[in-house]
């Protein structure tokens, strides 16, 4: 029988994290769909009612909570793949760099997106 390797060790914080992530993720997703897809129509939806969506706190923060839950989510995925097909030594260290950077500036820009768009 083949053995099972994760590079996440069940019961780290890392594995929490991602589990933790992927739960917020399923009911953040679901309201998603249902809020811009059936209660709002895709062929409906305009800038002028993201700006308003958005000027709701409660909205807005969930957003942002999306943003950075989804980018951590995404980011920590894809570092555990990496080392999961066997990256190790300066390449972890670049993965790792790159990858933090990277989703850095993904949060703030999406803050700044979110802060425009409530008009803050």
């Amino acid at each position: 029988m083949a053995e099972r390797y994760s590079s996440f060790r069940s019961g780290s914080t890392a594995w929490l994290l991602q589990r933790i992530t992927a739960a917020f993720l399923v009911v953040v997703l679901a309201f998603h769909f249902f809020n811009l897809h059936f209660v709002t129509h895709a062929a409906d939806i305009e800038f002028a009612g993201s700006q308003a969506r958005m000027q709701n706190v409660g909205y807005f923060v969930t957003m942002v909570l999306f943003l950075v839950t989804a980018t951590f989510h995404g980011v920590n995925g894809i570092y555990n793949a990496l080392v999961n097909q066997g990256i190790e030594g300066n390449a972890k260290r670049a993965a790792q760099v790159v990858l933090g950077v990277a989703g850095l500036l993904l949060v703030v820009q999406g803050i700044r997106v979110a802060i425009a768009l409530a008009g803050f």
